[in-house]
């Protein structure tokens, strides 16, 4: 259905071609997943399916790209409209109506459907996808899960026979990206479909693959085979092939039912051992414990960020972040209560966020965890309640005197990304932060190794545009840090750089609060967990007790070695290492 012929495919100046070497076949009604760590290519692949590249993206493509015998050279992207439907990383820049129904039905009309079979397919994929009850609903309005499955659902419903879609789970919590997977699968076995995604959580896709595609690192060529035959080589693979291949188990299981099956040997090793603390060595105590102890643990650490050289306040373009003692939440949450539009989007929400402390915020898209974080950058007035962030009212401050004392990532990076060169990106976060030259790209550099100074942020891949945004924010130390979704476009050794990123900053004495829906990420570095549904808190207790006894939001260690309290590889490496 899809074929490479030794394609290549160059950008622009490019020193070296994006990727080379391709050349595959994907046959029909298959679910081939590409995986590789971030900046490989993947989306460049999958844009060449689609005929984005080159006729969209520019470039120079090389060698043969078909679909159903359609050469993309030849064929624009709305002349394999019928053929291929393709939802990209960015839902936003996919729609074009307003809301939900006319957006499943637009594709449809563009290739000139008749108005019985439109309301049919509607219909069919509104339930398919859970979108019944949103079908009215303003796009603008949806949270960033509910916008993707509304993408997906929007190629689905012209009934394609080539899927492509680039990270479709990653804005879905894990209920929702199980019911995605599961119409995939039905596509696949059941119509013929033929599916080609690119995905970093491969812990939630790897078993339904039937091949997976690996791209190794930058122009290499890529390597196609039987998924646990590519895992086991893959430098990007998910928790439960990282504890066989600890394990030594082979074949490497890619499910949590496949491990179990092996890990009756693995669990009576372990259930003499008590699992090590998690993350960093450094890492500040639970909540429970006082928060003077992470205050003291910090000591033992250098500063991540360079602190602002001492000058007069009013030199400063931004005040020198509050100094943080044990005495101080760096936020306050008081029964908060706010409304968007008819919404009640949070209710009677109380939240204390200590010095030093990780807190994950979980729960179903749409359940409130975004507007949580935007209200304590005051982008929402409280309906009722009160918000304190250090000594700040957010929705009544200035976003400059805010800057000292709270930072967001937000769940889209770009909206934080104005210049033209990564260089002069970083330049402008120095300035803006009255930092030493270079703070900002130091950080750039620990999550970004192989990034040049002179690319522009929108050509960056939307991992490498959200660590970039992560960097822009630390620059400035802000006592209180935000991330929502901050591993979305990640890959796994991307990830690690993170973890060990915000490991040091949490025992530097930063608070950090992220919204996530990746369970994995919760695991390793979460101090606590709160869980909202609805726009209320329904959880809120250390990891190991709220995520163990969560089916949704247990990680895949816990899953495989329960009833034994583990959560992470690396738990498990370290008290096998120390035993032996």
């Amino acid at each position: 259905m899809i074929r490479f012929e030794q394609v290549s495919v160059t950008y622009g100046d490019a020193s070296a071609p994006a990727v080379q070497g391709i050349d595959l076949t994907v046959p029909e009604g298959e679910l081939c997943l590409l995986v590789g760590p971030s900046g490989v290519g993947k989306s460049t692949v999958l844009n060449a399916v689609c005929g984005l590249v080159p006729h969209f993206t520019g470039g120079t493509l090389r060698g043969r790209v078909t679909v159903d015998g359609r050469d993309t050279r030849t064929h624009k992207p709305r002349e394999l409209a019928d053929v291929v439907g393709t939802v990209g990383q960015d839902p936003l820049s996919h729609f074009v109506t307003d809301t939900v129904e006319d957006e499943l039905a637009y594709g449809m009309e563009s290739l000139g459907l008749a108005p019985d079979v439109m309301r049919r397919r509607v219909e069919e994929t509104l339930d398919l996808l859970g979108l019944a009850d949103l079908r009215d609903r303003a796009i603008t309005t949806l949270s960033g899960g509910q916008r993707q499955r509304v993408a997906i659902g929007s190629v689905l419903t012209t009934h394609p026979k080539v899927l492509v879609l680039d990270e479709p789970t990653s804005a879905l919590d894990p209920a929702a990206a199980e019911e995605v997977l599961a119409v995939l699968q039905r596509l696949v076995h059941d119509l013929g479909t033929t599916v080609l995604l690119a995905e970093h959580r491969l812990e939630r896709v790897v078993q339904y693959a039937d091949q997976v595609i690996l791209l190794p690192a930058p122009g290499a060529a890529p390597l196609m085979g039987d998924p646990a035959d590519i895992m086991a080589v893959s430098p990007v693979h998910p928790p439960v092939v990282a504890l066989g291949r600890l394990a030594g188990w082979s074949p490497l299981p890619l499910s949590v039912r496949d491990a179990r099956r092996k890990a009756g040997p693995l669990r009576d090793r372990l259930s003499a051992l008590t699992p090590p603390a998690r993350g960093a060595k450094t890492a500040p105590a639970a909540a429970t414990t006082t928060t003077s102890n992470a205050t003291s643990s910090a000591m033992a650490v250098p500063p991540l960020v360079p602190t602002p050289p001492a000058s007069p306040a009013s030199s400063l373009s931004v005040p020198a972040a509050s100094p943080v003692t044990p005495a101080s939440p760096a936020a306050v949450v008081s029964g908060l209560t706010v409304h968007r539009g008819r919404i009640d989007a949070l209710h009677r929400v109380n939240l204390t966020v200590r010095p030093g402390e990780t807190i994950a915020l979980m729960g179903r898209n749409g359940a409130g965890k975004s507007t949580l974080l935007t209200t304590l950058v005051g982008m929402h007035e409280p309906s009722s309640g009160t918000v304190r962030v250090g000594d700040a009212t957010p929705h009544r401050t200035t976003p400059r005197t805010l800057l000292r004392h709270v930072g967001l990532v937000p769940q889209e990076p770009r909206d934080l990304l104005y210049a033209d060169t990564v260089a002069a990106e970083c330049a402008a976060a120095d300035h803006d932060a009255s930092a030493p030259a270079g703070s900002c790209r130091d950080l750039v550099t620990r999550l970004l190794p192989d990034v040049p100074d002179s690319v522009h942020p929108r050509d960056l891949s939307e991992g490498q545009r959200l660590a970039l945004a992560l960097a822009v924010v630390l620059t400035a130390r802000p006592p209180l840090l935000l991330l929502d979704e901050p591993t979305r476009g990640l890959d796994y050794a991307a990830k690690a750089r993170l973890i060990e990123l915000l490991h040091a900053l949490a025992a530097e004495g930063h608070a950090i609060v992220l919204a996530t829906h990746d369970v994995e990420l919760a695991a390793e570095l979460a101090h606590r967990v709160v869980i909202l549904a609805d726009g209320e808190i329904v959880a809120d207790g250390p990891t190991d007790e709220v995520v163990v006894s969560s089916p949704s939001f247990a990680p895949q260690v816990s899953k495989v070695l329960a009833p034994l309290p583990w959560l992470t590889v690396s738990q498990v490496a370290r008290a096998l290492e120390a035993r032996a």
